[in-house]
C-alpha cells in the first residue's frame, strides 16, 4: 500500500504535469492551483477511508485540470466504493488518455479484467419515452436510451421521472453478465404509479391502479353475498326440517304407500343437501372477505434496509492510490 507521504507528493506532481508552455496561463488565474488543492484533499480523504468525499475532490480536480493520473485515482476510489461499473468506465478512459509508458497501465488492465466479471447490463424503456433515468439515484440518461446501461452487480434501483408525472421506481437484482430489460410506465398526473418490485427483503412503496374505495366495495359485496347465502341456508334448513317431520309422520301412519314414503325421503334429502351447501358457501365467502379486510388493515409502510447491514468489502487488487504521474 502506498504511503501517505507519496500520496501527498502526487498533488504536487499534478501541478507540475499540468504546467507547461500553456500551463502558465492556467497558473495565472489560479485554476491549476485549485486543481492541485482538490487533488491533495482527495488523497488525504482516501487515506482516511472517506471514499465518497475523496471521489468528489478527485472529480473536481479533473474538471478543473483534466489529467489521466486523476482518472486513475477516480477509478481506484470508485473501486473502493464497490461502484464496479463506474470504476470500469473510468479505467477504460484512463487507458485511452494515458500514455503507453504510464506505470499504472498494467495494473489497470488487470483491474479491468476483474471488473468485467462484476457488471451486467439493464435495458430501460419508459412509457411514454422522454423520461430521465437514474440508477441508484445517479442520473444516467434520457429515454430512449441508445444502448443498455452498464451497471454493477447487486441490488439496483432504477428510477424514471418526467415533469408532470409521478416518478416510478423498480428494484432489480443484477448478476454477472446479465442483460435485463426493464419497462417503466409513468402514469398521468394524479394517476397511480406502477407497482414496484420486492427483492431480498427490500420492499419499495407500491401503488396499484385499484383504489382503496374499490377494495371496500369488493368487501361490501363479499359481506352481502355471505348474508344472502346464510339467509338461504337458514330458510332451506327450515324447509328441510319440515320435510323431515312429514316423513316421520308418514312412517308412523298405517297403512302408507311406499311411493309416498320414497317421495318424502327424496324431498328431505334434497332440502338438507341444499341447506348444507348454502351454509358452506356462506362460511367460505365470509372467510375470504374477513381475510381480505385483515390483510388490508395490517399492512404497514415498508422500510428499506440499510445497504451497510451485510456488506462484503471487495477492494481493488492494489489498495493504494497514485503517488506519481
Amino acid at each position: 500500500m502506498r504511503t501517505r507521504t507519496a500520496l501527498a507528493a502526487a498533488a504536487v506532481a499534478l501541478l507540475a504535469v499540468t504546467m507547461g508552455p500553456a500551463g502558465a496561463r492556467a497558473d495565472d488565474n489560479g485554476s491549476t492551483r485549485d486543481a492541485a488543492k482538490h487533488f491533495q484533499r482527495g488523497v488525504a480523504l482516501y487515506g482516511e477511508a472517506d471514499y465518497r468525499a475523496a471521489l468528489v475532490e478527485f472529480r473536481r480536480a479533473y474538471a478543473i485540470a483534466p489529467n489521466a493520473a486523476v482518472l486513475y485515482n477516480i477509478g481506484e476510489t470508485q473501486y473502493q466504493l464497490q461502484d464496479y461499473a463506474g470504476a470500469l468506465t473510468t479505467f477504460e478512459r484512463f487507458l485511452a488518455e494515458s500514455g503507453p509508458g504510464d506505470g499504472h497501465r498494467g495494473e489497470v488492465d488487470n483491474d479491468i479484467e476483474i471488473l468485467r466479471a462484476r457488471v451486467g447490463h439493464v435495458g430501460v424503456v419508459t412509457i411514454p419515452p422522454g423520461a430521465d433515468v437514474s440508477v441508484d439515484d445517479q442520473a444516467v440518461g434520457h429515454t430512449p436510451l441508445d444502448k443498455p446501461l452498464l451497471v454493477s452487480i447487486g441490488h439496483r434501483k432504477i428510477t424514471a421521472s418526467m415533469q408532470g408525472r409521478p416518478a416510478v421506481t423498480r428494484y432489480v437484482d443484477v448478476a454477472t453478465d446479465d442483460n435485463l430489460a426493464v419497462t417503466l410506465q409513468l402514469p398521468d398526473a394524479g394517476g397511480a404509479a406502477t407497482a414496484t418490485t420486492k427483492h431480498d427483503g427490500d420492499t419499495t412503496a407500491a401503488t396499484h391502479a385499484a383504489t382503496g374505495d374499490g377494495g371496500h366495495a369488493l368487501q361490501a359485496i363479499g359481506w352481502i353475498t355471505t348474508g344472502a347465502l346464510a339467509i338461504g341456508a337458514i330458510g332451506t334448513g327450515v324447509v328441510a326440517a319440515h320435510a323431515s317431520s312429514v316423513l316421520q309422520a308418514d312412517r308412523n301412519t298405517y297403512p302408507q304407500s311406499s311411493a309416498t314414503l320414497q317421495q318424502d325421503a327424496r324431498t328431505t334429502t334434497t332440502y338438507s343437501i341444499l341447506a348444507d351447501s348454502l351454509a358452506a358457501g356462506a362460511v367460505l365467502v365470509g372467510g375470504i372477505t374477513l381475510i381480505s379486510m385483515l390483510g388490508g388493515s395490517s399492512t404497514s409502510a415498508p422500510k428499506r434496509g440499510s445497504a451497510g447491514e451485510v456488506q462484503v468489502v471487495l477492494g481493488p487488487t492494489s489498495a493504494g492510490i497514485a503517488g506519481s504521474f
